[in-house]
C-alpha cells in the first residue's frame, strides 16, 4: 500500500497519511466547497488502510480554521477510526493540536474528544 499526501493550498488542508507509520496527519484550513468530493479519495484509502487489524494508529490533526463542512468529514474519520479500534483490535490515540488562546480549536477539539471512544490528546502550542 501507498502512502497517501495532498499538500496543502487555498482552503485546502495538508493531509499525509503514512501507512509505514501509521501516523495519519490533516494540518492547516479546510474550507473546501466540496468536502464530500474532496474527502472521498481520503475515506478511499482508509478503508483500505484499515482491512489489516491490531494496528497501532495515530491520527494528528493540527488545524487552524475549518467549515462546517470540513467538521463532518472529520468527524466521519474520527468515526471510522473508533469502528476501527473497536472492531479490529486496533489502538488508536487521536492528537489534537491547538493554538495556544485559540479557544475555538481547544472547544472542537473537546467536542470530538466527547463524540468517540478513543485515546485524544489536546495539545497546546505557540507559534
Amino acid at each position: 500500500m501507498e502512502n497517501f499526501f495532498i499538500e496543502s493550498s487555498t482552503y485546502i488542508p495538508k493531509i499525509d497519511f503514512n501507512c509505514e507509520t501509521n501516523i495519519l496527519s490533516i494540518e492547516g484550513e479546510s474550507y473546501h466547497e466540496y468536502t464530500v468530493e474532496f474527502f472521498q479519495p481520503v475515506f478511499e484509502w482508509l478503508d483500505k488502510f484499515l482491512a489489516e487489524p491490531s494496528k497501532e494508529i495515530t491520527m494528528n490533526f493540527k488545524m487552524t480554521y475549518f467549515n462546517t463542512s470540513s467538521s463532518r468529514r472529520f468527524l466521519e474519520v474520527l468515526n471510522l477510526l473508533e469502528e476501527y479500534q473497536d472492531e479490529s483490535e486496533g489502538k488508536v490515540t487521536v492528537n489534537w493540536y491547538y493554538e495556544e488562546g485559540d479557544i475555538d480549536m481547544l472547544e472542537s477539539g473537546e467536542e470530538y474528544e466527547e463524540d468517540v471512544n478513543i485515546d485524544f490528546n489536546l495539545i497546546p502550542y505557540s507559534n
